[in-house]
């Protein structure tokens, strides 16, 4: 016994539309081969045309009007690759009119009849009607607007109680986001329809003829013949072609008498659709619909314009953001925090609601993100062989962290610098929303004309459902912001690579330099004590020497303990800051006995700090105003409390800082640190590892210049 398949959409998908064998009875068919031998003909065409036809019998021997063969032979004249466009003409036949359309499709030639009620003055009117509507449709500013300015004017011309424009989805179902109806009818606007409605060899057909009517939903279809040896006669392009039963039934479901649709194609996609009901049947003029048909492609046309400006607009905001971005790696010693402080602008551009970014294990949050979630989510990353992650709903995720993403559903991650594990992650809101379907969108299994079957929805009342787990998903264009935006990331992480081997190199050869120095010194004075000199003199000599090899070691331990990601290992506590920088600047003075300090600092200040590292601050501060300030001018140092933070100053009497070195103030290893003539033995770090102490206790540094003084300013939570 042979096994029955399985019921499933597929079945509707499957059914040859295209091929239906029959055609609308308001109307005749005649084909005719590529030798102008008659093939086949509606079984309605000789009573309804008058004509006496046979099989194979010649073009020319078929009693045509001598306009309907001008417009054959026009046809024929613009065959190209077996097709040629439709002609259309009025014709008188049998004593009855018709609008009769001649077109070429599959080397076939296929004449239509069909029949007309209206008079042609008529007809001109709604014309002149339809071209007033083109002007108005041209000057709409939105696709909303668009949209229901062409149902009104559709409805206006062609007389139909309803007309919808759908909109469709990426997913191919459609929303009703227009519509102009008799007063009398229930309103379908913003209801959604599956795309399951529309199979997906309709929705071919839609693409390929955009406009299809059904005057009367009720019809007999008239079947053709002719030869029976021949492959079906492919009626894609026809007018008068009849549609399947399973659409029938869908219309008759809805009380529909009689339909029209205009396909709204763009790009060569089914963007929308303008469907016109009627509840009674209805023959619209082919000429009418063709007006109808030219709105649509303008439509069209516009709706593809107002796109292109929108990706334009977003495309130039999206260059000028990457812009940005690429100048903040470049010239930022940390590219993650230059990432964070542009976050709004990189929100805008992709379209999220919350940032992380993560670099040498540091996670920063912009937006409503706890950062214990926010670095699970970095951690559900994959390790290799994606540097562009994106995941659109709950579901998307590893099963494990679903349950602790609360509001958050959608993710697009950027992998800008694997060596380093450097992630770029944006997050979206869960969506939740309520679908307004028209019926329930499943369909049921019943015996129907062709046997077993998916038949259409019996009921298209409001049928409601709640959506969760769900982002808005991500759409092409975002998705190559995005990809455009990683390309420039990755550029930037490559020549960063490139300029940190380069210091890393100009360190080394630094190094091995300035440690041989203090190294020399203290074998010098070793062997002076070997030979009995002067202890005092070679003791202070070797404690120089020392410090000296102590203080570049440190610095360049921290540099490398800052570039690992591994922070500086703060140990904060309750200190009085006043006695440590007593304690501090009474050193410097003692080392530098031509030094002038004035402390302006407060009976005392307490606050919450690591004082080891803080000193290291204050320390690098006024070596930076020793080295680069004005000989013989007094350093300052201020203390105090502002709005409840730590304000500490350093102050020194010197030209201001060029505008073009203030970008890399605070770079390691820079070209106007290292080798300076008023500091040989100091490697540019100073400034970078003095950021890094305040940055990591909360706080900030920041440069400017009152005249005549460069200020030093470190603002620090006193908790």
């Amino acid at each position: 016994m042979q096994a029955i398949d399985p019921v499933t959409l597929d079945n509707c998908a499957d059914e040859p539309i295209h091929i239906p064998g029959s055609i609308q009875p308001h109307g005749a068919l005649l084909a005719f081969d590529p030798a102008g031998a008659l093939l086949a003909w509606s079984a309605n065409a000789p009573d309804l045309l008058g004509l006496a036809l046979a099989l194979n019998l010649p073009l020319d021997s078929v009693a045509l009007p001598a306009e309907v063969r001008a417009a054959v032979a026009e046809c024929l004249d613009g065959v190209e690759d077996g097709e040629a466009p439709a002609v259309a003409l009025a014709v008188a036949l049998a004593g009855r009119q018709f609008d009769c359309i001649v077109h070429v499709y599959q080397e076939r030639l296929i004449i239509e009849f069909e029949r007309r009620e209206t008079p042609s003055d008529a007809v001109a009117a709604f014309a002149l009607k339809a071209h007033a509507a083109i002007d108005r449709l041209k000057r709409q500013k939105s696709v909303d607007a668009l949209l229901q300015l062409a149902t009104e004017q559709v409805r206006a011309i062609t007389g139909f109680d309803r007309v919808m424009a759908y909109r469709f989805h990426p997913d191919d179902s459609g929303d009703v986001t227009a519509e102009s109806r008799r007063d009398d009818l229930e309103p379908y606007l913003g209801r959604r329809y599956p795309a399951s409605d529309i199979p997906a060899q309709a929705r071919r057909l839609y693409i390929i003829n955009t406009l299809r009517l059904i005057a009367d939903v009720g019809y007999t279809p008239a079947p053709l013949v002719g030869r029976q040896w021949e492959a079906p006669l492919d009626l894609s392009q026809s007018v008068l072609r009849s549609v399947s039963p399973i659409h029938i039934e869908y219309l008759q479901n809805m009380g529909v008498a009689a339909s029209m649709s205009v396909s709204i194609v763009v790009a060569g996609r089914l963007w929308g659709l303008l469907a016109c009901h009627h509840m009674a049947p209805l023959q619209v003029p082919y000429s009418v619909r063709m007006a109808a048909d030219v709105m649509a492609q303008v439509i069209a046309s516009l709706v593809q314009s107002m796109e292109a400006r929108q990706r334009a607009g977003r495309v130039e905001q999206s260059a000028e953001v990457r812009t940005r971005v690429m100048e903040a790696l470049l010239h930022h010693d940390e590219p993650a925090r230059a990432l964070l402080e542009h976050a709004p602008a990189l929100c805008q551009s992709l379209q999220v609601e919350a940032l992380v970014v993560t670099q040498y294990g540091k996670l920063m949050v912009h937006g409503d993100l706890d950062a214990e979630l926010a670095a699970r989510m970095v951690a559900s990353l994959p390790d290799s062989g994606h540097d562009l992650v994106e995941r659109s709903a709950v579901g998307d995720w590893p099963e494990d962290l679903r349950p602790a993403l609360g509001q958050w559903a959608g993710l697009l991650a950027l992998r800008f610098d694997p060596a380093t594990s450097g992630w770029l992650v944006g997050l979206r809101r869960e969506q939740i929303h309520t679908i307004r379907w028209g019926g329930r969108p499943e369909k049921q299994v019943r015996a129907g004309p062709l046997g077993p079957r998916l038949t259409p929805r019996g009921s298209f009342d409001e049928w409601r459902e709640t959506v969760r787990g769900r982002a808005m998903p991500w759409d092409p264009a975002e998705k190559l912001a995005a990809s455009q935006l990683l390309g420039e990331m990755h550029r930037a992480s490559v020549a960063k690579h490139v300029e940190t081997d380069r210091a890393r190199a100009q360190l080394l050869a630094m190094l091995g330099h300035d440690l041989r120095g203090p190294l020399h010194s203290i074998n010098m004075a070793a062997t002076v004590l070997q030979h009995g000199g002067a202890a005092s003199t070679m003791s202070s000599r070797i404690q120089a020497s020392s410090t000296r090899m102590e203080r570049l070691i440190s610095q360049v331990l921290d540099m490398s303990r800052i570039n690992g990601g591994l922070g500086l290992g703060l140990q904060r506590a309750e200190l009085d800051l006043v006695p440590l920088l007593q304690d501090l600047l009474d050193e410097v003075r003692t080392a530098h006995a031509d030094l002038r300090i004035d402390a302006r600092l407060p009976p005392a200040l307490v606050a919450r700090v690591d004082g080891d590292r803080l000193l290291q601050v204050v320390s690098n501060l006024v070596s930076n105003a020793r080295h680069h300030g004005d000989h013989g001018e007094p350093i300052q140092v201020c203390l105090a409390e502002r709005d409840g933070a730590v304000l500490l100053e350093v102050r020194n009497r010197a030209p201001a800082i060029p505008d073009e070195l203030l970008s890399t103030l605070y770079s390691p290893l820079k070209h106007a640190s290292v080798g300076n003539v008023r500091n040989r033995g100091g490697l540019g770090l100073g400034l970078h590892i003095a950021q890094e102490i305040v940055q990591q206790h909360g706080g900030q540094i920041a440069y400017r210049y009152e005249a005549p003084q460069v200020v030093f300013a470190v603002t620090l939570p006193r908790a």
